[in-house]
């Protein structure tokens, strides 16, 4: 599964750097996350990344 960002994105960018795999870009209104290589950190001890630095909580697991 990945996680994907909703459209409450407001484009800030904060995820990007945070992300170990680069699986997120920024798309024409929100940014992205590339479904074939997020792993949702599942090797990171502290969790997924984008979701503790996104500002207006809207990255969650694909559903």
């Amino acid at each position: 599964m990945a996680m994907v960002i909703l459209e409450d994105c407001t484009n800030c960018g904060l995820c990007v750097p945070e992300c170990p795999t680069e699986s997120i870009t920024e798309g024409d209104d929100i940014h992205v996350i590339n479904p074939e290589t997020c792993n949702e950190c599942e090797d990171q001890d502290d969790g997924s990344h984008c979701v503790e630095i996104c500002p207006v909580d809207c990255i969650e697991k694909a559903k």
